[in-house]
């Protein structure tokens, strides 16, 4: 009979572990302090688990930015591990390492041992373990915490005025034709500079090799990953993409040669710092085909509408509105309207839409968002959808754009400039006419080209400058300033009136602003909204009023769903959000169409049943009727979260009786224009010195200019640019610019 092997006892010490520059144990309400003992807490999680193959934790790597200061770092894991992890149950062991790669530079990261098992407190040993957290496990959960850890990494560098960005997206999602890599962590590295076997550090370097190849055979990916989201870039830009996607110096030499040697990249001017501005031949020709067709278009007059129609007897227009709207029915193909936030755009296109209606013409609404296109269309009654809805459409043969047709596009100001491309050029091969309404000062595009101001700029527009939204005049006032830019002055006016609140801490401050919602909603309702810029601070001010509502009643017996963002507590009575278009959306009993955009909102009516079988009864706030509203299963729509808060992104369109504004480092003056200027009656804006320091800092980071750029923006003449693309073809430089291709 064979005998078991001996148990030996190993011990680990990990404590002259090199480059650790903070360790320390987060726990959640109810645990023990006896497991801020990293021994003891490993060992009773051990020892709780009975099977050989028990999984004891889960450990997360989170990179930090170089450009931060080793204290900011710390605090930027700890706030990160306190919100995602710990506020969910799970004990943190946070150790953050301050490592060096081969040549020297830093790679500072955090490690993060996470429990599989929510805590339990009341246990007469002061706290336990109890059943292991499968909804831990989801991928939707694993996927918020990527989007959570950009936004938080984002803000900070924005509060530290670092001018550098991070996006979880995969490449394949920002479209960068080039294979992602993995994380070395700092033992492969060590392994590696040993010679020592390092797969890891090895696959790494196969990857970058790899892609470095790519970009050496097609110097222009490199160009194209940096204009995803820039029209223009600068030499600096360009070196940080290289060196990420290659091995070593000397490919790194020959991939910026190779780069900077191809007949893609332009030099397109100068910034407002001296930096010379590059951008690709691709991009330019974008932007040029843009201007030369938004100019075409505003040339051709095929769309009149009659004197009679035109004549607005009724006089419900203000004087501003009146005048864009004798400009957005005119005959000409192409119009373009700037607005300031609350200035009556929607009236103004509703006895618009009224006009081309008489006249004979479809007229059909597009915005960005979801929420944006239902927002045109209850404001103007034109017909909206999403931009990308009518492409889609298009592409397939359908609801194809006509000579009788005229296409409203509403937040023109967030439409990149491939994307207006490509609308411009459907209008124009149709006979349509095209409308573009927006403010170019609030959010700005998401992808590469400030498209909207620039077609304004060459075309022409009207403007409607007074504000119909804000009842008080010094309201409507701070508003004008605020787009125009003068921030610091619109602050004082509502500092003056006492909205603008200071506090000593952040957690004052979201404690101040959920007391003053609550207030509120004695008189004004739900028709108020709470914003603030990045996710989890919507969601940490989603669970406190949610806390509030609970302890006044308002709510009914707590039932766990899952959702696309994870397990979320719902009741009936709560507000709740939808984060998806589905224009298939049933209303009670499965009868009707009613749809809901990304963005529209409403309220838990009834919840049957649990888990993914549950279904949802929600009464949507545009719909008037009690009873009226949409009824889904949630294995079907699973993409909700709590609807008392918002981040600033979304609100552009709303419109409430009164806004609550949590001020963080991350915002700018576009985002501060959208957050204070959403409301009728008022707006509170709460801050803390603990993120700002003072308030003449407040106005300074509120004030700061973000404003995307395009080609067409800088110095560098057509006939400079044509000799370019001359001397690189082989062609003589000297040659008029008609002889020269510049676009596909």
């Amino acid at each position: 009979m064979r005998s078991e092997p001996p148990i030996i006892a190993v011990r680990y010490n990990y404590l002259a572990k090199r480059g650790v520059i903070h360790s320390e144990i987060l726990l959640p309400d109810g645990a023990p302090a006896r497991w801020l003992d990293r021994a003891v807490l490993w060992n009773e999680v051990e020892a709780g688990e009975k099977r050989k193959d028990a999984q004891l934790a889960r450990d997360s790597e989170l990179a930090l930015p170089r450009e931060l200061s080793q204290h900011e770092a710390i605090q930027l894991a700890q706030d990160f591990v306190r919100a995602q992890f710990v506020a969910r149950g799970m004990v943190a062991d946070l150790n953050v390492h301050w490592g060096q790669s081969a040549d020297g530079e830093a790679q500072p990261h955090a490690h993060v041992m996470l429990t599989m098992r929510r805590v339990v407190p009341g246990h007469p040993d002061g706290g336990a373990f109890g059943l292991k957290e499968i909804a831990w496990n989801e991928r939707a959960l694993l996927r918020g915490w990527r989007v959570a850890w950009a936004e938080l990494v984002n803000a900070r560098l924005a509060e530290a005025g670092i001018d550098a960005r991070v996006d979880h997206r995969s490449n394949a999602a920002r479209g960068i034709d080039l294979e992602p890599q993995n994380k070395i962590g700092p033992a492969g590295a060590r392994r590696a500079a040993r010679g020592e076997d390092a797969e890891r550090a090895e696959e790494h370097r196969a990857i970058a090799r790899r892609n470095g190849e790519r970009l050496l055979a097609e110097p222009a990916l490199a160009l194209q990953a940096l204009t995803q989201q820039q029209s223009t870039f600068t030499r600096e830009d360009l070196a940080k993409l290289v060196h990420r996607h290659s091995d070593g110096a000397a490919q790194f030499t020959a991939i910026m040669a190779a780069v900077v040697a191809s007949p893609e990249l332009l030099r397109v001017g100068a910034d407002g710092y001296g930096r010379p501005r590059l951008s690709t031949r691709e991009m330019v020709a974008i932007e040029r085909r843009m201007e030369a067709t938004a100019l075409a278009l505003s040339q051709r007059r095929t769309h009149t509408v009659a004197v009679e129609r035109r004549a607005m007897p009724d006089g419900r227009l203000g004087e501003e509105q009146r005048l864009a709207f004798l400009h957005v029915t005119e005959a000409r193909d192409l119009a373009a309207v700037v607005g300031f936030a609350g200035s009556g755009k929607s009236t103004m296109l509703g006895a618009a839409r009224e006009a081309w209606e008489a006249q004979g013409y479809t007229v059909r609404g597009a915005a960005l968002s979801g929420i944006a296109a239902e927002g045109l269309e209850g404001g103007s009654g034109i017909t909206s959808r999403t931009i990308a809805s009518w492409e889609h459409a298009w592409a397939q043969g359908f609801e194809l754009l006509g000579p009788r047709d005229v296409l409203v596009v509403d937040e023109a100001g967030m439409v990149g400039s491939r994307q207006m491309a490509r609308l411009l050029s459907a209008v124009q091969a149709a006979g349509a006419k095209l409308v573009l309404v927006g403010d170019a000062e609030q959010l700005q595009a998401i992808e590469a080209g400030a498209a909207f101001r620039a077609i304004a700029e060459r075309v022409g527009a009207a403007e409607i400058t007074t504000v119909q939204r804000q009842h008080i005049g010094w309201q409507r006032d701070a508003t004008r300033e605020l787009a125009t830019g003068c921030t610091a002055d619109a602050l004082a006016r509502y500092q003056d009136a006492g909205m603008v609140q200071a506090h000593t801490t952040d957690a004052a401050a979201r404690a101040a602003l959920i007391a003053g919602w609550q207030a509120a909603r004695r008189q004004v309702g739900e028709n108020q909204i709470i914003l603030a810029h990045t996710r989890d601070d919507v969601r940490a001010l989603n669970e406190a009023a949610r806390a509030l509502r609970r302890a006044a009643g308002e709510l009914g017996e707590d039932i766990v769903l899952p959702t696309e963002l994870g397990q979320r507590s719902f009741a009936v009575g709560d507000r709740i959000y939808f984060l998806r278009n589905e224009r298939g959306l049933g209303g009670p009993g499965g009868t009707g169409a009613t749809g809901v955009k990304n963005g529209t909102l409403g309220t838990i009516t009834a919840i049957d049943g649990a888990g993914e079988g549950a279904r949802l009864s929600v009464r949507l706030d545009r719909d008037g009727a009690a009873g009226d509203g949409v009824v889904f299963d949630l294995a079907e729509y699973a993409h909700i979260d709590h609807g008392y808060a918002a981040t600033i992104h979304k609100a552009q369109s709303v419109t409430v009786e009164r806004a609550h504004v949590l001020a963080t480092p991350g915002m700018d003056r576009h985002l501060a224009y959208v957050a204070l200027t959403r409301h009728r009656q008022a707006v509170a804006l709460h801050w803390s010195e603990e993120s700002f320091g003072s308030a003449e800092r407040l106005a300074a980071r509120l004030g700061r200019e973000r404003a995307k750029d395009t080609t067409l923006d800088y110095g560098e003449s057509e006939t400079e640019l044509c000799a370019v693309y001359a001397e690189r073809r082989g062609l003589n430089p000297r040659a008029p610019a008609s002889e020269i291709v510049v676009g596909p």
